[in-house]
């Protein structure tokens, strides 16, 4: 019987050997107080991510009213494209302040500043002033929250892991949902410097309270928090992987700010495209839990695959063909849990590749290098749109090439953890005879002396079987 097989019928799914429990944490168990800190994960994207996400309303908002004269709409653009990047950059800082403050203390800061960002938008009356707020200011505060939440919950389980990370995610797609009405409703009737103090007010007093609640098990597990850790970077599966996040995150950061100003381009009005937003986010809301589930039954890295290839032909088939109506427009945005399939499954899948001991450093580096994506997507979507009812082609094809490109990523990554299972497989028989005669064999040793699995087969395996990985 395979490696793969005997985990699938304990119920687990193929991990590294860096995923098991260290000695002494027999007794932990999976969830427990992991249901909280799922709750608290759920939130803290919801007030993070699901805010950012709101910015398509605002885009659209000042590229139609001219609130900021003699802002170009790249200079709007790179606005929130400024607030992804920057909280992806100082993912290293955030992965030194953990070990160094803890958890909390980190967390804390990302609180104070996030709100501190968005009370300055508040009397923004100029794009510099507009750029150093809801831009850097905000990217920062959201940058320590979410750098400091993104590895707690698969600390907390095994079996169940994508589905309780993908909850966690969805907190960001039904934020984003909430806040895309609701941030649409509060600029036409209150304005927009009450508008940004109010979801200052919101997020600090849900981000605090989960602040207080939060644990992590760092310690439990000997989580190894460095910001550039060298082996990683030797690792060729860590850059399929990073690959896949690369190209991903351009497709993903162009859907999520252009719907809203795509609907007003065609003739749409300003609720309508708040509503496309809004529906985008809904998908993902509630569409993270079910990839999350599936990802527990059929694979990690299948799943994310899948999600990332349909994305793609989504973008080509649906939003091209009939994006003009507004029904078809609204069908393209129920495919927003595609779209971000990156964010329930970025976790596990790294699990996958690198352990979860390693995880914290891998992330850090996955996210700083992701800052390139989400900083460049959106000027390079309103750079290359052009005029008319068709004015958004380009800006389609782009997007959906991105996804192809995402999705080859990481089925070639597919095929080397399906390699790696073969060569474990194959170690574990060959330490298995080793023994017979009565020589002690460690496992790492078997691995590098045992018999490997032929390179061609196991990649056109890797490429066309249905095994769960």
């Amino acid at each position: 019987m395979s490696w793969a097989s005997e985990n699938e019928k304990n119920g687990a799914s193929p991990t590294s050997p860096a995923d098991h429990q260290p000695s002494g944490q027999a007794e932990f168990k999976e969830g427990g107080y992991g249901w909280v800190v799922v709750g608290c994960v759920f939130l803290i994207n919801a007030h993070t991510w699901g805010l950012n996400s709101s910015y398509a309303v605002f885009l659209a908002y000042y590229l139609n009213s001219g609130a900021f004269p003699g802002a170009s709409p790249i200079a709007l653009a790179f606005v929130g494209g400024l607030s992804f990047s920057v909280a992806l950059l100082i993912a290293p800082i955030v992965t030194l302040c953990i070990p160094r403050f803890g958890t909390r203390a980190t967390l804390g800061i990302g609180v104070v500043v996030q709100t501190a960002a968005l009370i300055g938008a508040s009397f923004t009356t100029k794009i510099w002033h507009l750029l150093l707020s809801q831009g850097i200011g905000f990217g920062v505060g959201m940058g320590f929250t979410f750098n400091s939440t993104v590895g707690l919950v698969p600390q907390w389980f095994v079996i169940r892991r994508s589905f309780a990370n993908s909850i966690a995610t969805a907190g960001s797609g039904l934020g984003g949902l909430i806040y895309s009405l609701g941030a649409n409703a509060m600029i036409r009737n209150i304005g927009l410097p009450w508008a940004f103090r109010i979801l200052a007010i919101l997020s600090f007093v849900v981000n605090g309270a989960c602040c207080l609640m939060i644990k992590d098990r760092n310690k439990a597990l000997g989580s190894v928090h460095i910001a550039f850790h060298k082996d990683i970077f030797k690792r060729i599966e860590f850059w399929l992987f990073v690959s896949w996040g690369f190209f991903g995150l351009f497709g993903y950061v162009i859907s999520v700010f252009s719907l809203a100003d795509y609907a007003q381009t065609v003739g749409f009005s300003a609720s309508q495209g708040s509503i496309v937003s809004a529906m985008f986010n809904l998908s993902q809301g509630i569409g993270r839990p079910v990839i999350g589930l599936v990802s527990d039954r059929f694979g990690r890295i299948n799943m994310a695959g899948l999600g990332t290839l349909v994305a793609g032909l989504a973008t080509f088939f649906i939003w091209i063909f009939a994006g003009k109506n507004f029904a078809g427009t609204i069908v393209f945005s129920l495919f927003g849990a595609f779209a971000g399939v990156l964010w329930p499954t970025v976790g596990p899948v790294g699990a996958e590749v690198v352990g979860i001991k390693l995880l914290p450093s891998a992330l850090s580096i996955f996210w700083m290098i992701l800052v390139i994506p989400a900083t460049f997507a959106e000027p390079i979507a309103l750079t290359i749109k052009t005029s008319g009812i068709n004015a958004y082609l380009n800006v389609q094809l782009f997007t959906g090439f991105m996804y192809i490109a995402a999705f080859i990523s990481i089925w070639f990554l597919r095929v080397w953890k399906i390699r790696e299972l073969e060569s474990i497989a194959l170690s574990e028989e060959h330490q298995g005879d080793t023994l017979q005669n009565n020589d002690a064999v460690s496992l790492t040793t078997s691995r590098r002396t045992g018999p490997k699995p032929g390179i061609i087969k196991s990649m056109l395996k890797g490429m066309l079987t249905m095994q769960r990985v």
